[in-house]
């Protein structure tokens, strides 16, 4: 039986070929209590040198670099709630039939105020119970989850600390191919660890993060490639320039062994930085769209268009109703820059909407036949709203699966009704599994009246466990619905 087994975790082992992301995770953490919040103050670098093709940094070492970033790289470990599991022994064995377990395990993840906010990865602390940060000073301190992002693998903590040693915000986008980092975590709980490699690749995308537009998850991937080693533990640390500068998040490797094997990958600062003030401003990531569907540029397309182009994004079509049709952008369009900064392909262009919220006004840049054009187009979100959106707002749409609005005094007089508020979308959620439609009209809930969605949401806020719906149906049916929640 025990040679049996060995075999079988050989087998299983040997069969291990894909991504990896660099740490072995169960964990949860807690919810934002609040949608606004006071913001910590960064320590952004005053100047970003433009570096010219060829040249190299005029430093000879990494010693500054790894002084300047060592404090502010902090180790994380995390518990999670136990579990319990079938013992399939015990019916030939004896013993019990369940045991409990409860998982640790250890990551990284990087000081970016002096007032403890911390940003790491999100799947360091998914799932946790308990989370506590040791810093290079041997100071430990227990953990709370301001709030994380599955759809970038980010997340923030807070502890409660003064003067903390922070890192200084570098700019990634400045950041060039061939250019030396370090990579500063706790791999295999070796803490306080320095790597140098060379920047490899920009804005990669190996598709390790989930979809799942249920929980708002589109992911964002346009990683920075490095030969810099990076193991299970690196996860949430920090990647700095040879400035000691913050230029990424350490997040994932790709192995064959679930080691290093040569390649690593970081979520560079720009989106690091968008997506933790969203989080701290509103508790939530304020996500943009352009309104386009949209392509890489290939031999194929460009040969039957005869594009004077090889880089750049394909416009293949439009949402209707979007911010680029709108605008007039056209299929075909091609995409060249974004608010001045050129882009060669589709996670390229991501990235640049991805530093953006709903209602920012940016110019984009394209190529039309052999025609230059310039367009202002005001980003929305992906119900095609400007606003900013709340985090419980967010929990109406994407957990609830649904969006209110408004009736007006016709719409009323032809249902035979004084108030109420309509579901004008429905995707998967709580409302679609409790058997509403889109279009039925919710006119009480647990019988107080509703009038407005805002008034609809505040309601839903304060209830625990179930409510009882009750409205009408587009053809003017009463109706009753039991929503747990």
């Amino acid at each position: 039986m025990k040679q049996f087994v060995k075999l079988f975790f050989v087998a299983v082992l040997g069969g291990l070929t894909t991504y990896v992301i660099a740490d072995f995770y169960t964990p949860n953490g807690e919810s934002p209590a609040n949608s606004q919040r006071s913001m910590p103050v960064f320590q952004v670098a005053a100047n970003h040198p433009v570096y010219s093709a060829g040249s190299t940094s005029d430093n000879s070492d990494f010693v500054e670099a790894a002084r300047l970033s060592l404090d502010a790289v902090v180790h994380v470990k995390t518990k999670s709630q136990p579990k319990q599991y079938y013992n399939p022994w015990s019916q030939f064995f004896g013993g019990e039939r369940y045991y409990s377990q409860q998982q640790r395990a250890a990551g990284s993840g990087v000081i970016i105020s002096g007032d403890g906010y911390i940003v790491t990865n999100n799947h360091v602390i998914d799932n946790a119970a308990e989370i506590e940060v040791t810093t290079n000073g041997n100071m430990t301190y227990k953990a709370t989850l301001v709030g994380a992002d599955p759809s970038t693998d980010l997340a923030v903590l807070k502890v409660d600390g003064e003067d903390l040693p922070s890192i200084i915000l570098g700019d990634s986008d400045f950041l060039q191919v061939g250019e030396w980092v370090l990579a500063v975590g706790n791999p295999f709980n070796l803490t306080s660890t320095v790597t140098a490699g060379i920047v490899s690749a920009k804005a990669r995308n190996i598709n390790i993060l989930g979809y799942d537009p249920t929980q708002d998850a589109f992911p964002l991937e346009s990683f920075i490639q490095t030969d810099a080693a990076v193991n299970p533990g690196n996860s949430g640390g920090a990647l700095v320039n040879d400035r000691g500068e913050l230029v990424g998040i350490n997040t994932a490797i790709a192995s064959r062994t679930g080691s290093y094997s040569g390649y690593s990958f970081a979520i560079p600062v720009s989106i690091v930085q968008k997506v933790t003030a969203d989080i701290l401003a509103f508790g939530k990531v304020q996500r943009a769209y352009i309104g386009v569907n949209i392509a890489n540029l290939d031999a194929a397309t460009v040969l039957e268009n005869k594009l004077s182009v090889t880089e750049g994004v394909w416009v293949s079509g439009l949402v209707e109703g979007g911010a680029a049709a709108d605008q007039g952008i056209e299929p075909g369009d091609i995409i060249t820059a974004v608010e001045g900064r050129k882009v060669k392909n589709v996670t390229e262009l991501q990235e640049q909407i991805g530093k953006h919220r709903p209602g920012d006004n940016i110019e984009i840049n394209v190529l039309r036949g052999n025609n230059a054009k310039s367009f202002s187009v005001i980003l929305r979100d992906r119900y095609g709203n400007t606003e900013i959106e709340e985090q419980f707002e967010a929990e109406i749409n994407t957990v609830f699966g649904g969006k209110f609005d408004k009736l007006d005094a016709e719409e009323k007089d032809r249902l035979k009704i004084a108030n109420g508020v309509k579901i004008s979308e429905l995707t998967d959620g709580k409302l679609r599994r409790a058997g509403l439609k889109k279009g039925f009209v919710i006119t009480h809930i647990d019988k107080q009246p509703v009038e407005t969605p805002d008034e609809a949401k505040r309601i839903l806020r304060s209830k625990e466990g179930g409510v009882l719906l009750e409205g009408v149906h587009s053809n003017g049916a009463p109706d009753y619905y039991g929503l747990g929640l």
